[in-house]
């Protein structure tokens, strides 16, 4: 007989059919390198992406997941809207399952424009210009008055007026705008030296203009000034008259006709101006830049003092005391100023606003400020244009609009976030990343970091190699499998580099005297030279403004900073680091033809697919298809072009070569080619081997994009190398072959400075150099000069603490 509670016992639900989506399901992924991958991800956890630089982790995260994910959701808007939008293809994959809308937050530099800033790129501004039209005293007008992007405008005119018979009226229009008139809110004036310009003892027939890419037989550049009738081309230009001279530098653009084509003419110096200082320097290419950089200086505009904004933006201003009377007198601000300040000080002078009509508004921006702060980023200022920021800063800001998200079951995607986070900062990240992953999200990291590995519900280790040796599956599971795995990041897991027991002795010192730049405060520092120097300290405590900012470039100076690689699927590392010149070199000698058949962007290029090995169907507002090209096979050179070899080998073959045999390759026997395998030694030296010669530079990942720009600047023959976080996308197992790479240039006689945050690094250096104690105003000195051990014993910083913590000390 049963009794009643046995009766009344309830019987478990079954799961509902909802909860057996818990996983992400990858197989047969061909992307790049992966060799029929396939994966199982749980949702709402932290995966980490593990493996050496070019296993195929970013060919998986981003080229894989992330990608289908976004295609997928474009695919819901009509085709209108597809139409704005950039096209995505399917990825190579067999199944995916159990995607969720991906948001990607990664190192992609933010856009260069000149009117981008910090402030901008985040909304702080548009939130400030809101409270300042609130309660800035006078008031001058709408947000707009505060906008630096925004012109005033003024206009009147007669209008007629549909209304019974019709009339006639006076309308008047203004708009307040907070842009400065004078340097149209960039916040720099540039003044031309045209001596740089032009060479005023020739004519323009004789090639006087001397700027890039003005050619004597270019219609539209040079031809235009010839052909205009305003100018006699075979007059030296010292001789113009005033008129002449006014017409050839500052002519208002005027309609003309050349050969019976109309065009626009206009003078030599508006047309400077436009074609090159209304884009921002850092996205030109070397040669516009070097050029811009001789022809042109920027000085903080007279009118209103680098801020970009008009003087009636910043007449209004806004008190920092409580209360509504506290708006005027002492302690007031006006926007120019709050955007200039540390955000944590902002966020501070925020705090004390109180004022009940915008209530909401004052929350939301303290928010966003204080979010700032979390991320390791309150040394920033509002107005720091983005195109200044680093790769992990870009990605750090990026974040920001994520942080106070109420989106749930969302997938984010990190790539690399700790990159050039101070080891006191990872633990702030790692702390974001578990916090999103609470909110019920699933994030997926790829990083080489142990400390950030070491918080993964799930790892998923790639390899073994790199290259065409990578692309499988080594491990998948916990942190602790991971350990005792055998794969290369498990047996370098626990790796820890020893601090020096001798150290070099500096041949000579880099004095630096009274460094000002951005937060340093007077610094004074004497840099040794002939030892590997490394320069370190938190974020934002003023490293790259001592060493960039202050070490004299030039001769003797090789500087290898964080900048993008700009190249297209074109690109690759035999054209980037200039070894496809001697081997086309030693191709035309060897088979008594002209190097130019050997470029697939020349003359030996397939006319069907015109040397891209792929033909490429624009499908509208479909995604686009690229095909093998059926001609070339994807080779990209004319049959023709390939019946001539090289020690056996066409130059189809070469290119496909990793670097490794083709430094064998061109190091002896009948392909000998010294010069050749001199830059192929280069790039076996930073850990590239396994990088195929004609690989498109726009596959390669950000630690392989940065190893390529190394080995090129290798080549420059100078006596101080200054490297910007070399480690940046290393794996634990690179970083060794980093030190040693580091070891052979101090060795050959050169000076090796450093900016680094990873402590095998630091304990790898003859001398340490620490700054901070803080970041922003809170650092910008030295507080520690010395020996690793040194550094390790004493434990005076937070630098110290945590070296000797890594090293065991």
């Amino acid at each position: 007989m049963s009794t009643a509670g046995e009766t009344d016992a309830p019987v478990p639900a079954p799961p509902h059919i909802a909860d057996s989506h818990e996983l992400i399901r990858v197989r047969g992924a061909r992307v790049n390198n992966l060799k029929n991958l396939s994966v199982v991800i749980p949702k709402r956890r932290l995966t980490v992406f593990t493996g050496v630089s070019g296993s195929g982790k970013s060919s998986l995260v981003f080229g894989t997941i992330a990608a289908e994910s976004q295609r997928m959701i474009n695919e819901t808007y009509s085709a209108f809207v597809q139409g704005f939008m950039p096209t995505l293809g399917r990825p190579e994959v067999d199944v995916l399952e159990g995607l969720t809308t991906a948001i990607i937050v990664d190192q992609q530099r933010m856009g260069a424009d000149p009117r981008s800033t910090v402030g901008t790129a985040t909304d702080a501004n548009a939130m400030l210009r809101i409270l300042f039209s609130r309660l800035g005293q006078p008031h001058i007008g709408s947000p707009n008055a505060f906008s630096f992007n925004v012109p005033s405008v003024r206009a009147s005119g007669a209008i007629t007026v549909e209304r019974g018979g019709g009339r006639t009226v006076r309308q008047t229009f203004t708009r307040t705008g907070g842009m400065c008139p004078h340097c149209e809110g960039r916040g720099t004036v540039s003044d031309i030296d045209l001596g740089q310009l032009y060479d005023d003892s020739k004519s323009l027939a004789e090639g006087a203009i001397t700027i890039p890419g003005y050619k004597v037989d270019g219609w539209w550049t040079v031809g235009i000034f010839i052909e205009s009738g305003f100018l006699d081309p075979d007059k030296p230009i010292r001789d113009y008259t005033a008129t002449e001279l006014h017409d050839f530098l500052h002519r208002e653009p005027t309609k003309v006709k050349v050969n019976g084509v109309n065009l626009t003419y206009e003078g030599l110096i508006p047309k400077v101006r436009k074609s090159f200082l209304a884009k921002d320097r850092e996205a030109m290419q070397p040669h516009i830049r070097a050029f811009v950089d001789r022809a042109v200086t920027f000085t903080a505009c007279p009118e209103c003092g680098g801020t970009r904004l008009s003087e009636a933006a910043r007449s209004s201003r806004i008190g920092g005391r409580k209360g509504a009377g506290a708006r005027k007198g002492a302690g007031a601000i006006n926007i120019a100023e709050a955007c200039a300040m540390q955000i944590s000080d902002l966020a501070a002078w925020v705090g004390g606003l109180d004022e009940p009509s915008v209530a909401p508004l004052l929350a939301t921006l303290r928010h966003t400020l204080d979010s700032f702060d979390e991320i390791g980023l309150g040394y920033l200022s509002l107005d720091r244009p983005t195109g200044t920021l680093s790769g992990g800063e870009a990605q750090r800001v990026k974040m920001i609009r994520h942080l106070g998200s109420s989106l749930t079951d969302v997938t984010y995607v990190f790539d690399e976030p700790t990159t050039g986070l101070h080891p006191h900062d990872i633990q702030r990240m790692n702390d974001l990343l578990l916090r999103l992953r609470d909110k019920g999200n699933t994030v997926l990291v790829v990083e080489h970091k142990p400390e950030t590995i070491a918080i993964a519900d799930h790892v998923i280790d790639l390899g073994p190699g790199a290259g065409t040796a990578g692309g499988t599956v080594c491990f998948e599971g916990g942190v602790e499998g991971l350990r005792a795995s055998g794969t290369i990041t498990g047996r370098h897991f626990d790796d820890r580099a020893a601090v020096k027991a001798t150290v070099r002795t500096p041949t000579g010192t880099l004095e630096i005297r009274g460094a000002t730049t951005h937060n340093l405060r007077e610094v004074d520092v004497d840099i040794p030279l002939g030892v590997l120097a490394v320069v370190t300290g938190v974020a934002g405590s003023g490293k790259s403004s001592l060493v960039h900012g202050s070490v004299p470039a030039g001769s003797g100076v090789v500087s290898v900073d964080q900048s993008a690689i700009r190249g297209s699927r074109r690109s690759n590392p035999a054209t980037y680091t200039g070894l496809l010149d001697p081997i086309r070199k030693a191709f035309a000698k060897a088979n008594g033809v002209k190097p130019a058949l050997f470029s697939a962007n020349s003359e030996g290029a397939c006319p069907t697919c015109d040397g891209a090995g792929v033909v490429y169907t624009d499908l509208a507002m479909m995604a686009g298809v690229a095909t093998t090209c059926e001609e070339c096979e994807g080779k990209r050179f004319q049959a023709a072009v390939l019946d001539y070899r090289l020690g056996g080998r066409d130059i189809s073959e070469v290119l496909a070569m990793p670097v490794s045999e083709a430094q064998e390759f061109f190091g002896a026997g009948e392909a000998r080619t010294p010069a050749a395998h001199t830059i192929l030694v280069r790039l076996a030296d930073v850990g590239l081997g396994y990088l195929s010669l004609g690989q498109p530079l726009t596959t390669l990942s950000g630690g392989e994009r940065q190893r390529l720009k190394l080995a090129t600047h290798m080549a420059e023959k100078g006596g101080v190398y200054v490297l910007d976080e070399p480690t940046a996308g290393l794996h634990l197992a690179d970083v060794e072959q980093l030190l040693g790479l580091l070891d052979r240039l101090v060795d050959s006689g050169k000076s090796v400075i450093v900016v680094e945050h990873h402590q095998a690094v630091m304990a790898h250096a003859d001398w340490i150099i620490d700054l901070g104690p803080g970041a922003g105003h809170d650092g910008g000195r030295i507080v520690f000069e010395g020996t690793p051990a040194d550094l390790v014993a004493a434990r005076s910083t937070l630098t110290g603490e945590h070296l000797a913590a890594y090293v065991g000390g």
